[in-house]
């Protein structure tokens, strides 16, 4: 009898992903999900698909989710104008109360998402169980108003959902020594977060393929670096605004325990399975010095 052709590559795309489900059975993933995935309606149920499934195989997956071009929508919405300082939204007490509103939204349309699939999801923020203790945060040292900056994790309210089998989503906002509410941005959220579960990964989804070598050249992308490569690349001044931040967090994540660190193109579908179950994996994988023989080294 002859198979088809199709039907063996499905067995061999099986297999060759059993490697890293044995490997990170049990083990915490913090995806922080941005970027054009979050906007757009095809890409989004890819994205939580892939979540599902992660947690399905026995990975422990947690959420983290900003809000930005929602916030900015219905900040316009509500007549007023987006303001910004060296690419930092500034937040007045008018616009926080817009931002929290949004992002709670934001969260319970994830959490509807991710039980439309048959698992138990609980939106949270920052400010539940007292997560996200934060000061304020200032810009090149201009005031931008309710921006936090976290300065604690109090990671008890995480650790008790995973125990009872529910996938955490969590919006950013925090809270300081006053209890005032603060808008924190979602990269470092997730990075403050992973650092104290001692994730095993952390994944960014982005509008951005990955790390260039030259940005100018899609031929050079880099599927994976070390630590110390990516701080060189911090120190050569060749990135541009948005990833030198997001490399800096990688590698904060990193000396601070996190195992291994993802930034994907949220544009591809299923950019997660991908990254994540296969040898060559499509996006810029940050690792330790014994993790190299990792994606087939």
């Amino acid at each position: 009898m002859e198979l088809d052709h199709s039907i063996m590559e499905k067995a061999e795309v099986l297999i060759e992903a059993l490697p890293y489900i044995q490997r990170f059975n049990r083990k915490i993933i913090v995806v922080k999900y941005g970027g054009s995935a979050m906007v757009d309606e095809e890409l989004k149920k890819h994205v939580i698909q892939d979540v599902v499934l992660l947690k399905l195989v026995g990975f422990k997956p947690i959420i983290v989710h900003g809000g930005g071009k929602e916030i900015s929508k219905w900040v316009e919405k509500s007549g007023m104008e987006p303001q910004f300082i060296n690419g930092l939204r500034v937040t007045d007490e008018a616009t926080m109360e817009i931002a929290e509103m949004v992002l709670n939204r934001v969260n319970k349309s994830l959490v509807q998402l991710v039980n439309e699939l048959g698992i138990k999801a609980v939106g949270i923020s920052g400010k539940d169980g007292m997560m996200l203790k934060c000061k304020k945060r200032y810009s090149g040292g201009e005031d931008i108003g309710y921006v936090g900056e976290i300065t604690e994790v109090d990671p008890k309210l995480i650790y008790d959902l995973l125990e009872k089998d529910f996938l955490p989503i969590i919006c950013p906002t925090g809270f300081d020594d006053e209890f005032q509410t603060y808008n924190i941005n979602a990269d470092d959220a997730a990075c403050a977060i992973a650092t104290a579960v001692q994730a095993e990964k952390l994944a960014f989804l982005t509008d951005v393929e990955g790390v260039y070598r030259d940005f100018k050249d899609k031929e050079s992308l880099i599927s994976e670096m070390s630590v110390e490569e990516a701080q060189e690349f911090v120190n050569s001044g060749n990135l541009g605004g948005g990833m030198l931040p997001k490399l800096n967090n990688c590698i904060d994540a990193m000396e601070k325990g996190v195992s291994r660190v993802h930034i994907l193109d949220g544009r591809i579908p299923h950019c997660l399975l991908l990254e994540i179950f296969t040898n060559k994996g499509i996006g810029t994988a940050i690792v330790s010095g014994e993790e190299r023989y990792y994606h087939g080294e």
